[in-house]
């Protein structure tokens, strides 16, 4: 793994939330993009060099909707970079890891992505992330 790549928080509203976090963060969102596949509407804050997706669901069945459901707004994933996914997600599940999607597929921000099950990570979600070329 390389760096963090993002901070992933879940929430009810994604413009009163962009509004909240441009306040936080004395600068608005640099970008707002659609994920169909999963259900939900992302919107990416650059804080230095660290960024934050906030995530809002667009249907009651989707991941986020059911984390809101369960958990409330709040922190869903940490987000990490990798070079080679597909190898990482091998030497993870290898050391014991549960992936919960061991084909990679398309996420937000041009990359494709794999979570790991979050009962394997002490409860934390997290996500393999590699640039889409």
């Amino acid at each position: 793994m390389k760096k963090i790549e993002h901070i992933g928080i879940a929430v009810k509203n994604l413009e009163e939330s962009n509004a909240l976090f441009a306040k936080l963060f004395g600068k608005s969102h640099y970008k707002i993009e659609a994920v169909e596949s999963e259900g939900v509407n992302t919107s990416f804050f650059k804080v230095g060099p660290n960024k934050i997706e906030l995530l809002e669901a667009t249907k009651p069945e989707s991941p986020i909707a059911k984390f809101l459901e369960k958990k409330g707004e709040g922190i869903h994933h940490i987000a990490f970079a990798v070079e080679d996914i597909k190898s990482e997600i091998l030497r993870l599940k290898s050391e014991g890891f549960v992936v919960l999607n061991e084909t990679p597929k398309k996420g937000a921000d041009n990359k494709l992505v794999a979570f790991l099950h979050p009962k394997t990570s002490n409860g934390v979600l997290i996500e393999l992330c590699q640039d889409d070329k």
